[in-house]
């Protein structure tokens, strides 16, 4: 019978059942945030005194940021829309500047041509 196989249903590397086996598990913190949608995440933190909980954590469901204040969770951010390249100029630029380098262009491209 080919492919047969002593040890089915186990993986290579997989270690002995149990956690008496593997050790200790590291203490850990759960911290709830809600975000302004109301969904509560709760992610695990080490219970070590070196490590600082952030007061603020990405929402899984929507990508809002979410705080540890139940009743006052932080607005989501307002995004900048794309800018064309268009828009970055006119930001720099005034209609008038842009007139006279227009015009300056158009002189340009006259010469050139000849006529």
């Amino acid at each position: 019978m080919a492919g047969a196989s002593a040890i089915r249903g186990s993986r290579v590397g997989a270690g002995p059942m149990g956690e008496s086996e593997r050790g200790d598990v590291a203490a850990r913190v759960y911290v709830s945030y809600w975000c302004a949608n109301g969904h509560e995440t709760r992610p695990s933190f080490s219970d070590e005194t070196a490590i600082e909980v952030p007061t603020e954590w990405d929402c899984p469901r929507c990508g809002f940021p979410a705080g540890q204040d139940r009743l006052n969770p932080p607005s989501p951010s307002r995004n900048e829309p794309y800018k064309t390249h268009l828009a970055y100029v006119k930001e720099r630029r005034s209609d008038e500047d842009g007139e006279a380098l227009l015009d300056e262009a158009l002189a340009a491209l006259r010469k050139r041509r000849g006529s």
